[in-house]
């Protein structure tokens, strides 16, 4: 079974900053680890991706550098280094997993795995 398990999110003032985890279990190797998030009211949105090879792609939306994705492939974890915080990123923020290997040596692309979202609460 796969799974991820969120963590970091908290309440944090403007201008602070939150370092979000995201653990897969139940894998040998992930390919493209990603954070998206939701705003109230709004579609979920793609906040940056990471592939097993460290290469990164980011919202276009979004090219401030405020937020970098990380990761680490002896643990199967993901991380978003977030900065600079502003009220307009509160959100619940969402870890996604694309590509996992179980064992075969190969990544399975037909199943998206997502954690279950943080909470990220920015006050003014």
């Amino acid at each position: 079974q796969v799974q991820l398990v969120e963590s970091g999110g908290g309440l944090v003032q403007s201008g602070g900053s939150l370092r979000l985890s995201c653990q897969a279990y139940g894998v040998s190797n992930i390919d493209v680890g990603g954070w998206y998030r939701q705003l109230p009211g709004k579609e979920r949105e793609l906040v940056a991706t990471i592939d097993v090879g460290g290469r990164t792609n980011y919202d276009y939306a979004e090219p401030t550098g405020r937020f970098t994705i990380s990761r680490d492939n002896a643990k199967n974890a993901v991380y978003l280094q977030m900065n600079n915080l502003k009220p307009e990123d509160t959100a619940v923020y969402y870890c996604k997993v694309y590509g996992v290997d179980d064992g075969t040596g190969y990544f399975d692309y037909r199943v998206d795995y997502w954690g279950q979202g943080t909470q990220v609460t920015v006050s003014s």
